[in-house]
Parts: C-alpha cells; sequence; structure tokens
C-alpha cells in the first residue's frame, strides 16, 4: 500500500513538472521576447484617445462663468444619461450641430471640436466630455478578481492590485503581466517584478484604460489543482465502493 501511494505521489509530481514547461492551467503564457520593454511615460502617452464603442458623457453650458447646464429643452434633444455611444466610425451625434468625429481624441481636444461647433449656434458655449466607460480588468490571484473603474487618466498597479483586495497566497508576485490594446500596434505584453524595487521603472507601473493585468499562480497551486484532477476519479470509485466493501465485510463475518 505504501509502494502504490508513494509511486501515486510521484506521478503527481512528474505531472506538475511537465506542467511548468507548456501549463494548461496558466494563462497567456509567453517566451521573453514576447514582452515590451519599458518606454518613456509623456502626458501624450498617458492621456486616454476616445475609441468607437466608447460612451461619452456631454455637458453644454451656456457660459463658462457659469454653473448651470443648458436645459435640454433649448437644445432640442434630451441628453442620454446613460452617455452618447461612439459608433464604428468614431462619430457622436449632438443636438444643433450633428455628427462630429471624436475617435483618436482626447477628451479636452473632443470638447475643443464640439465647442468650436457649437459657436454657430450658441453665445460663448463650453462644453464638458468624459469618457464613462474606463476600466481597468484585473485576473488571477488577487482576493477580488474583476473589473476596476477608473474615474481619471491612470492608475498604478500597486493601485488596481489594491482594489482587487491585494493579492493571494498563490500569487507569482516577480511576473505579473499587464496586456495593452494600443491603436496601430495591437496587443503588447510586459511583465513587472513586484519584489525587485530596484528593477521597477514608473513607465511599466503605469496602468492605462481598458489595460488587463493577470497575475499568475504559482506552482504549487497548479500542482495542487492537477493532482485534485488526478485524484478525483480514484476518491469517486471509492466512495461508490465503499458500501459494498462494508457488505461484503459483514458477510464473511
Amino acid at each position: 500500500m505504501l509502494k502504490r501511494s508513494l509511486a501515486v505521489l510521484g506521478a503527481l509530481f512528474m505531472l506538475a513538472g511537465c506542467g511548468s514547461l507548456d501549463s494548461e492551467y496558466q494563462l497567456v503564457q509567453h517566451g521573453e521576447s514576447a514582452l515590451q520593454k519599458d518606454v518613456a511615460v509623456s502626458k501624450g502617452s498617458i492621456e486616454y484617445r476616445i475609441l468607437p464603442q466608447d460612451r461619452l458623457k456631454v455637458v453644454f453650458y451656456r457660459d463658462p462663468n457659469q454653473s448651470a447646464e443648458v436645459p435640454t429643452t433649448a437644445l432640442g434633444q434630451e441628453m442620454n444619461t446613460d452617455g452618447i455611444l461612439v459608433n464604428t466610425a468614431g462619430y457622436i451625434r449632438l443636438p444643433l450641430i450633428g455628427k462630429v468625429k471624436v475617435a483618436g481624441l482626447t477628451q479636452t481636444e473632443a470638447a475643443d471640436r464640439i465647442t468650436r461647433l457649437l459657436r454657430k449656434y450658441l453665445n460663448s458655449p463650453s462644453v464638458y466630455v468624459e469618457v464613462m466607460n474606463k476600466r481597468i480588468y484585473v485576473l488571477g490571484e488577487v482576493n477580488k478578481p474583476g473589473v476596476v473603474k477608473l474615474d481619471r487618466e491612470k492608475m498604478t498597479l500597486f493601485e488596481a492590485i489594491a482594489f482587487s483586495g491585494d493579492l493571494t497566497d498563490s500569487a507569482v508576485r516577480d511576473n505579473v503581466i499587464i496586456i495593452s490594446n494600443k491603436p496601430g500596434k495591437g496587443l503588447t505584453m510586459r511583465s513587472v517584478d513586484l519584489t525587485n524595487f530596484r528593477n521597477m521603472h514608473y513607465a511599466s507601473l503605469m496602468l492605462r484604460p481598458n489595460d488587463i493585468v493577470y497575475v499568475q499562480p504559482d506552482g504549487w497551486k497548479e500542482f495542487k489543482v492537477k493532482s485534485d484532477n488526478f485524484t478525483a476519479p480514484f476518491e469517486t470509485i471509492t466512495k461508490i465502493a465503499a458500501p459494498f466493501v462494508t457488505i461484503k465485510y459483514l458477510t464473511n463475518d
């Protein structure tokens, strides 16, 4: 019995060892060549640029010195409280001015463009534009994985982890993966080592809207999951066979 147990345990360790090379348990596996190098952080690289399918909050003011919003009746159309959807071509449609191209612009640039168009119809118009759906996605070994809403242009990796309830005990802390989708460049991926302060760079810690943070599980958790999957059928068979073994034992007595 002892030899059999040792054989099963050895097989499980071999299973865990094989998984470390090509694991089906870990997401977004990569080679070192797939990782992006740190780039300098500038104001232009931080400012969010509006994308198709974004939802915008657009507020009109009669006068920059007044805080009262223009009544929707004065504009001839009720503004959508859920935001105005940017269509696939990058346009929104507004009262008075009609279609406006906003994709590719920052929030400030979009507000300036709408303001210029409104000057044909309103005296001293002022416009405020905000993207309503800015968010970051945190997956993997955190206590509260999911969506982190972003009410500003950027967030640090430490802030995102804090909003997600901190790392679990099974988290890999020296290889946190961040995936970004950059217009014109497609998906890029970088790795951050949270255990080494000297190797940290401000650029690598910066998260922007729509970034995905993936905290990988360590080898022990992967081994535990795989071992549970391996032993589960035997446990099921044992539970099914237990009553028959008991009956047989009682019959022999």
